[in-house]
Order: structure tokens, then C-alpha cells, then sequence
């Protein structure tokens, strides 16, 4: 009989497998055909998708496709090499203008991911001696970030400005910083963020925003949370942001102030070590934020479609979760099993929805992560409640 210090791999590997099976646990990949859209295609059969983060409908818009395929003859594909060695291309530098413009700061600098941008931020501009104080709903992305920091990290219950106040005046270190999600990516609720502008000037402490989910979705010019609620550099000094959601391509950036952006390209492993993002994805990305930036008419499509899922959930007497203001909807269902089984059964009827699971999500709130596009139309999302109603 083996121990478990010296189990052969393959058995170590298959006793977590079966283990995660046995917990509803256990996650698949769908692999699809063609252009990202609400209809795939998986096998051969077409799907209703309403797990896409492509949440204005730009990931296969003809003119950013156009701007990534007349810029390949002059850029090439891939990078060569990180920014700092020769990989820091014309591309990637007038994107890192457009962004810092879109966000009304002095600069931003890209990464190839939101994970990498929160690592290399939090660990990139604290240690051992900080303290990080972040709602408990964060992403999983600004957890591994405090903890690669090594700094003290205080979570505290979602929302519950009491316990960080507290928090705050019972912590002493010598750099300390709140972080928070925007819009938080299971839930589709925005944070407090007036009243943590407010909590981070009385306690004299730093303030960044993972905005991943509010970008392009949120403000008239779809500038984000910041737009939303009417807040500043000043009020939030740190802003990272994604790319690959609402704006359809791929990587992220962090905005700021010159001294913030010249530290991290010291500081900022995950920025250092790592290959540039290929220079014809900024060049789509450039294209992708003016049409974010005009088209308001996504915006308001994606509002009016968020609104009538709401209504059709509220008539079928499902509960209302989420905000009417993010195109995030989750059905909260309780069990792995419940979640995993209400997914299959809509996937029998192609409908393509995630069943959301422990540990993405706290024990007891597994949930269908529904999410709507400005590319869906109501037809679609008709059917959706439909099925729904169905299944359940």
C-alpha cells in the first residue's frame, strides 16, 4: 500500500480526477468551428451561445479583422522577443497612446494578459512588509498577485465596507493598498467604488481597480466603471484593464501616471520576462477602441437586452441576481450538481451556457454564468428564457 509521499504520478493524477468527478467538479472543453459569434458551431451542430465575454460583438467585426490583416504585411506576426530586448514594436507604443487617451491618463502599458497585468502589479509594487486589503469576490488573478507579493492580505465579506474600514485601522504596514474588481466577473455587480475612493483617502492608502468587465460595457464612451460613477486619476490611481473581453481582441494594460507606468516596466515581472504581445493584435485593438469609443449604440442595444432577460427571468419567477447595468446574469442554482445538470440539459437543446463551480465561486452558489452580447438579438435571448423555463 502506498502513502501518499510516494504514490505513483499517473495514480496521484487520476485519484484527483476521479475525486473532482465524483464532486461535480470536473471540467470539460467545448471545442468549437469558426468565428467567435452566438452561434457556434461544436461537432457538427449549431449552438446558442450565452458564455461569451465578447460583450460588444467585436471579436469577428469585419473592420477589426480588416485592421489586423493590412497590418500584417508592415508588422509581421509574432514580437521576437519581450518589450524590453527588441519586442516593443511602433504597434504595441501607439496602442499604449490610444489607451492612455481612452482612459484619460498619462499613460498605460501593456501585457499579454489580465493575469499577468494584476501579478506584475501587486508584485511589482509591494513585498513583505505591505499590506493588501480586496473583497473576497475579487479575481482569482489578485489573489495569486498578494500572494506573490508576499504582503499581508486581508479579504474582506463582498462589499462590506465596515469590516474594511476596520480592517484598515487595525493594520499597520508600511505601504498599504486596496484592490477591488470593477465589475465583479461571477456576479455582474459593480463595486462601491464612490465609497472606497472615500475609505482610501481617509486612510491615506493606495486604490487600484481591475476594471476587466466594466471596459467598453460601462459610461457613455464605454470608459468603464471610472466613467460610470464620474471618478478620476486621482481618485484611482491604478487601472488595469482587459482586452479580450468587450473589445474582442486580446491581452491588457495597466493606465496610470508616468512614474506608475516607468516603475512597473522596472518592477513588473510578468511584464519583463515574458514575449510582447504579436504587433497586428494592437494594431486590431487600435480600431477596436474607436469603434468601442463611437458605436454607442452597442452599449444601449446590450442594456435593452439586458433588460428584457430580466423581465423574462422576473415572469418565470427565477431570481434576480446580478445588476440591470452589466451584461454578466448569473442564475444562482446552490449544488455543483444542480449547475452542472441544468447545463447539460440546456447543451441537449443547443444552448451553450458554463455551469460555474466551487472554487470559482463560494460553496453553496454554483450557478449558471449567463452573459449577453450587443450580437445576440431578442429572438435569441427569447429562446434562452424559453429553455430555460423548460429545464427547469
Amino acid at each position: 500500500m502506498y502513502s501518499p509521499q510516494n504514490m505513483p504520478l499517473e495514480h496521484y493524477l487520476n485519484s484527483i480526477l476521479a475525486q473532482r468527478k465524483a464532486d461535480g467538479l470536473y471540467r470539460t472543453r467545448q471545442t468549437h468551428q469558426g468565428q467567435q459569434s452566438p452561434s457556434l458551431q461544436i461537432d457538427g451542430k449549431t449552438y446558442l451561445s450565452f458564455c461569451s465575454n465578447d460583450y460588444l460583438g467585436l471579436a469577428a467585426y469585419p473592420e477589426i479583422i480588416r485592421a489586423l490583416s493590412n497590418s500584417a504585411d508592415m508588422h509581421g506576426v509574432g514580437s521576437g522577443a519581450a518589450h524590453l530586448v527588441n519586442g516593443h514594436n511602433s504597434a504595441h507604443h501607439a496602442l499604449e497612446q490610444a489607451l492612455a487617451e481612452y482612459t484619460k491618463r498619462p499613460r498605460a502599458l501593456l501585457f499579454s494578459t489580465g493575469y499577468m497585468a494584476n501579478m506584475g502589479v501587486l508584485s511589482g509594487l509591494l513585498g513583505r512588509d505591505d499590506a493588501i486589503f480586496m473583497d473576497k469576490l475579487n479575481h482569482a488573478s489578485l489573489v495569486d498577485g498578494a500572494l506573490l507579493a508576499r504582503s499581508k492580505l486581508l479579504r474582506y465579506p463582498h462589499g462590506d465596507m465596515e469590516v474594511l474600514e476596520q480592517l484598515l485601522k487595525t493594520t499597520p504596514a508600511r505601504h498599504r493598498l486596496i484592490v477591488t474588481d470593477g465589475v465583479f466577473s461571477m456576479d455582474g455587480t459593480l463595486a462601491p467604488l464612490p465609497e472606497l475612493v472615500e475609505i482610501a483617502r481617509r486612510h491615506k492608502v493606495w486604490l487600484m481597480v481591475d476594471d476587466a468587465h466594466g471596459l467598453g460595457v460601462l459610461g457613455h464612451h464605454g470608459r468603464g466603471c471610472l466613467e460610470h460613477f464620474q471618478l478620476d486619476e486621482q481618485d484611482v490611481p491604478i487601472l488595469m484593464g482587459t482586452l479580450g473581453k468587450a473589445f474582442g481582441v486580446f491581452g491588457a494594460f495597466v493606465a496610470g501616471s508616468d512614474s506608475l507606468i516607468e516603475t512597473l516596466i522596472q518592477t513588473a515581472r510578468s511584464y519583463i520576462y515574458t514575449t510582447a504581445l504579436p504587433p497586428v493584435l494592437a494594431e486590431a485593438t487600435r480600431t477596436s477602441l474607436q469603434l468601442a469609443d463611437k458605436e454607442t449604440w452597442r452599449r444601449e442595444k446590450l442594456r435593452a437586452l439586458v433588460s428584457q432577460f430580466r423581465a423574462g427571468l422576473q415572469a418565470l419567477d427565477l431570481p434576480l441576481t446580478g445588476s440591470p447595468l452589466t451584461p454578466i446574469q448569473p442564475l444562482i442554482l446552490g449544488t455543483a450538481q444542480r449547475a452542472t445538470q441544468l447545463s447539460e440539459a440546456l447543451y441537449t437543446r443547443g444552448i451553450l451556457v458554463t455551469a460555474i463551480r466551487p472554487p470559482t465561486v463560494p460553496q453553496g452558489t454554483a450557478r449558471l454564468r449567463i452573459t449577453l452580447s450587443a450580437a445576440h438579438d431578442p429572438g435569441q435571448v427569447d429562446t434562452l428564457l424559453y429553455h430555460l423555463k423548460e429545464c427547469l
